[in-house]
């Protein structure tokens, strides 16, 4: 009979060292790497209310990501500055928000956000704690842009907004606090896909970004790395969630083979910015990240790849829940601040 503990979310709220004695002879591991312990407890927590196979209506779905946000995120700090904008788009205009800390006129770097939740869920409250944290933290201006959604807007309506957000904002950053030289392509999960894209699609940008920041990308959608096969079920984001968000973003599978679809498949990553990647060890991304910081790094791009072993895919937004998410968000932050700084001199 298994003795093997029975979990819910009221479980992160216990210390590390209690969730390790919960945990004690149950602990997840994959070759050198053992899980964090409240990152064992959300993933084994949702997998447990799953029904296998199932997905529910789309407007329910997209709730559920909030609500998940809310109960494992930490709330937004105060700023001096949270403001609702509105940029023209390909189809009409997109919505975007604007974050600072500062309300001084002086010009700061800015990071253009591009939320994550695989294309079809996800948006500027999902992101809204995070990104409020990041202007605070690391010193820049942020703005999140809410580009337009799967299956209602197919490929690639959501690269053709974010690319629009982009120039956009590259235009007018003088008028938005933005310094027009430090501008970062920033994103989690699918939303640092797409800023891997417009990296190779804005480098003859009279403006272009300066650095990238992404945050576990999916760089093919092929789905079959050999991390689909080791941590594909049981770890938050499974093989048959990204196939599933795949059927709804793409309209044939014909279009995995466009490098705006799967960046790894690109055969001209020369000239990029450099590039911060980090990828999460119990994440079937993991492999794919990895392999797209090296074929960066080997195309003559300067990047720093940092693993973060013990952690599930959607991390960034479990600071809450998870204290080692939290300390991998400072290190990431860290990281952006020194990079930009070196862009400063």
């Amino acid at each position: 009979m298994s003795t093997h503990p029975t979990l819910d979310l009221s479980h992160t709220a216990m210390s590390e060292e209690d969730a390790l004695r919960l945990l004690d002879g149950h602990r997840i591991k994959m070759g050198d790497r053992t899980m964090d312990p409240k990152a064992q407890i959300v993933g084994e927590f949702v997998k447990s209310i799953r029904v296998p196979g199932y997905y529910p209506p789309l407007p329910e779905l997209r709730q559920q990501l909030r609500v998940m946000v809310s109960l494992m995120d930490e709330p937004a700090p105060a700023l001096a500055r949270i403001e609702d904008i509105r940029i023209p788009g390909p189809a009409g205009e997109i919505p975007a928000r604007v974050y600072s800390a500062s309300a001084a006129t002086t010009p700061l770097p800015a990071v253009v956000y591009f939320h994550g939740g695989g294309w079809v869920q996800g948006d500027l409250e999902t992101h809204h704690g995070l990104c409020a944290r990041l202007a605070k933290h690391a010193g820049v201006l942020v703005v999140a842009v809410d580009y337009r959604l799967a299956p209602e807007h197919k490929f690639p309506a959501a690269v053709d907004d974010s690319v629009a957000a982009f120039r956009w904002l590259a235009a007018n950053a003088v008028n938005l606090g933005i310094d027009p030289a430090r501008i970062v392509l920033g994103g989690d999960s699918a939303g640092a896909t797409l800023s891997t894209v417009l990296a190779r699609l804005l480098r003859g940008e009279p403006r272009p970004p300066c650095l990238q920041w992404l945050m576990y990308p999916a760089t093919d959608m092929a789905c079959d790395s050999p991390s689909y096969d080791s941590v594909g079920e049981g770890f938050l984001l499974t093989k048959a969630d990204m196939e599933w968000v795949r059927g709804h973003y793409l309209n044939d599978m014909s279009e995995i083979e466009d490098p705006r679809v799967s960046p790894l498949r690109a055969s001209d990553l020369e000239g990029l910015p450099p590039a911060l990647v980090y990828t999460a060890g119990f994440d079937p991304l993991r492999d794919e990240g990895q392999e797209y910081a090296e074929k960066m790094r080997e195309a003559g791009v300067k990047v720093v790849h940092s693993e973060f072993d013990s952690l599930i895919h959607g991390f960034v937004g479990m600071r809450g829940a998870i204290h080692a998410a939290a300390r991998a968000m400072d290190d990431m932050v860290a990281g952006l601040r020194h990079e930009l700084a070196q862009l400063g001199r």
